[in-house]
């Protein structure tokens, strides 16, 4: 479990503090606006209306007791850099920024952000990817070239096991998991026939996936 201070109580970062929730953390939520703190409220530990750009509120905070420090400030880039630069100033262990633009993510880092995040770019990179071909069923992008696909299984593969198709000598694939009816199976046999209507997970290049599942076509 780990202690999350999340500072923006917007749309973004409701979601955020309700995915923290449902895996354990406690979170701590500061916002100005007070109908959106009542908002984040089921799902945070605590919430403080409040300026996080004003640093005789953001002392009382005891910022450095903090796990995680989350900006997830959307519309008003001079508060998200700010507020960024104040936390590290307090004694922040690790600051994520949100951000929208390229120079806003440049600005963030060198004024005290650890990591970026781009919730709107990396949706769109998704939402394209997911819904731009008919195979696809989720994507996960990694460093680099490498991504993890959630992937149809194709229908010349019913019946044959990771032995018969050679997936990682042939197309340099590496099936991790596959998904059926009972849910993801993680251990997957080398000899145990694929079924019709399971999808797999699957890891590497993103040009080797796309060709060995002919996802542009």
């Amino acid at each position: 479990m780990k202690n999350i201070l999340l500072i923006g109580a917007g749309r973004f970062g409701r979601h955020t503090a309700r995915h923290f929730f449902e895996r354990g953390h406690q979170v701590m939520c500061i916002d100005q606006d007070e109908e959106q703190i009542n908002a984040i409220l089921p799902y945070v530990t605590n919430a403080l209306i409040g300026d996080a750009t004003k640093q005789s509120f953001m002392e009382t905070v005891g910022v450095s007791d903090f796990d995680v420090c989350i900006v997830a400030i959307g519309d008003d880039f001079q508060s998200s850099l700010e507020t960024t630069a104040l936390l590290k100033d307090l004694g922040a262990k690790f600051v994520v920024s949100r951000a929208a633009r390229d120079v806003h993510a440049k600005f963030l880092l060198r004024n005290g952000a650890d990591e970026i995040i781009y919730p709107e770019r990396q949706l769109a990179e998704w939402t394209a990817i997911r819904y731009g071909s008919d195979h696809i069923l989720d994507f996960i992008a990694l460093e680099g070239p490498y991504s993890i696909y959630e992937v149809e299984l194709p229908d010349q593969w019913v019946g044959k096991t990771l032995i018969d198709l050679d997936l990682r000598r042939k197309s340099k694939v590496n099936v991790i998991a596959v998904r059926q009816a009972e849910g993801l199976m993680a251990d997957v046999s080398p000899d145990s026939p694929f079924q019709k209507g399971q999808t797999l997970l699957v890891i590497g290049r993103d040009k080797d996936v796309e060709k060995c599942f002919r996802l542009n076509g």
